[in-house]
């Protein structure tokens, strides 16, 4: 994966520098004609590589396997990409930089995976990932910000998981840190799980269901009783009325739980 350029005295000081020198060589085979530096400059990013301990968390709070597809946006030396081959999913690596790009390709190819594993110099702004059912990044605050509103788009329920850096006032699903001797820095995993979009009226039964909606968490009223504990995961819906629990699934026009259903007006 790729990290913003940024101000090296806002976000890297001279010890966290030392800290991904530790690890920056890659657990993967490295053309010797090519090795990427730690930091070195891109279009709009530096180079730094995700611990290995890191990508496999990523990985299993994305819940990877051999029935998704997998985007890495930034995927630098193809270890996320590579590693969720691994797991049989088929992935793709979007990377701008073109020496990194065949350097992923002999790297899949070394791990015995490039019949899963693709990459394409392209840039993240630009590409169609709207296929994918998970999507990784490393990524500041201000460029997943820029993505949100594309990744808002994809099919409700596509896993989003970020090294390190939010996605402004979208606050995530799950947020986890990792403790591992590779992994000194940059060692945290946020997770968001895009939500099918239930803002508006809804008929249930004889009352109306209205919604209010920033991004999976909601508000509003069922009756004249406003509703409570209600989010969204995915096409998944839950919310407590009065004494009343429900959950259920949303599908378009339609939600249904166990012993309800609402339909939009």
């Amino acid at each position: 994966m790729t990290l913003s350029r940024v101000s090296s005295a806002k976000f890297m000081t001279t010890a966290v520098l030392a800290s991904f020198v530790a690890f920056s060589t890659p657990a993967l085979a490295q053309d010797a004609g090519y090795k990427p530096e730690v930091f070195q400059a891109g279009k709009d990013v530096v180079w730094v590589p995700t611990a290995d301990e890191l990508v496999q968390k990523m990985l299993d709070m994305a819940k990877v396997t051999k029935d998704d597809i997998v985007y890495d946006l930034g995927s630098g030396d193809g270890r996320t990409v590579i590693t969720a081959a691994k797991r049989g999913a088929r992935s793709y690596g979007i990377e701008y930089n073109p020496d990194l790009v065949e350097l992923s390709k002999k790297n899949a190819a070394a791990a015995g995976v490039s019949n899963l594993a693709t990459f394409e110099k392209a840039d993240i702004f630009e590409s169609d990932y709207s296929k994918a059912t998970v999507i990784t990044l490393f990524l500041l605050p201000s460029l997943n910000e820029r993505l949100r509103p594309t990744i808002l788009k994809q099919k409700p329920g596509t896993r989003v998981v970020s090294n390190t850096f939010p996605m402004g006032d979208w606050e995530p699903d799950e947020t986890t840190t990792v403790s591992a001797q590779d992994c000194n820095s940059w060692c945290r995993a946020l997770l968001w799980i895009v939500p099918a979009e239930v803002a508006g009226t809804w008929q249930m039964g004889n009352q109306e269901l209205k919604l209010t909606q920033q991004y999976q968490m909601l508000s509003g009223t069922l009756g004249t009783t406003p509703i409570t504990d209600a989010k969204m995961k995915g096409t998944e819906i839950s919310f407590t009325a009065g004494s009343a629990k429900y959950s259920g699934t949303v599908d378009g026009k339609s939600m249904k739980g166990a012993n309800w259903s609402a339909t939009r007006k």
